[in-house]
């Protein structure tokens, strides 16, 4: 997901921006005291921006090193099977080598860093987070029929916490974990920890 356009602007802006500009007002306009008001953005809304943040860049991080694999990929057996003599076969001998190193680079970036199963992960934290807050905001789903939402706050603290909780556990145990299993031929691989939950 690239970035997002702020509704009615028609410019594009950072995922960060955007949530900020579409979350803050519907925070102020809540009703809630100040205290409350303070952990929706200082809690809820920044990991949103961190789950988005995360998943923007690690997808991006993905789909160029996979790009970069499969462009080369082909572009190397193409250049191999030219018939070319005399200096050209010279500069296509070091091109080969050269797409070849950057091939292989690009393939092991990804295959330490996994990126292409923590975008999805990052992805699915994101949208938990904001399902779960624009159910808190119209008083929906598990926190329909309630008065207002003062009265539910706990509650959606309480699932904000889980979800936050649930994430880190999944994080590394399947995420994290994943990667310091062993790949054939015995070697693992060692996991960064996120920045955040």
């Amino acid at each position: 997901m690239g970035a997002a356009s702020t509704p009615g602007s028609g410019v594009e802006a950072a995922p960060k921006d955007w949530i900020e500009a579409q979350f803050l007002p519907l925070i102020g306009q809540l009703g809630l005291p100040p205290l409350q008001q303070g952990f929706l953005r200082g809690r809820w809304l920044d990991q949103v921006r961190w789950a988005e943040g995360k998943a923007e860049s690690t997808q991006r991080w993905y789909r160029w090193l996979r790009l970069i694999t499969i462009t080369g990929g082909v572009v190397i057996p193409a250049l191999v099977g030219l018939n070319v003599t005399g200096t050209a076969s010279e500069g296509i001998r070091w091109t080969v080598f050269g797409l070849g190193l950057v091939v292989a680079l690009a393939a092991a970036i990804e295959g330490f860093f996994h990126y292409g199963e923590r975008w999805p992960h990052y992805r699915h934290l994101a949208e938990l987070l904001k399902s779960e807050g624009w159910q808190f905001f119209q008083l929906s789903g598990q926190y329909a029929g309630a008065a207002g939402h003062a009265d539910v706050y706990p509650l959606f603290a309480a699932h904000v916490e889980a979800i936050v909780q649930h994430d880190v556990e999944v994080f590394f145990t399947a995420v994290v974990a994943g990667q310091t299993q062993p790949q054939e031929g015995g070697q693992g691989e060692q996991g960064q920890a996120p920045a955040g939950p």
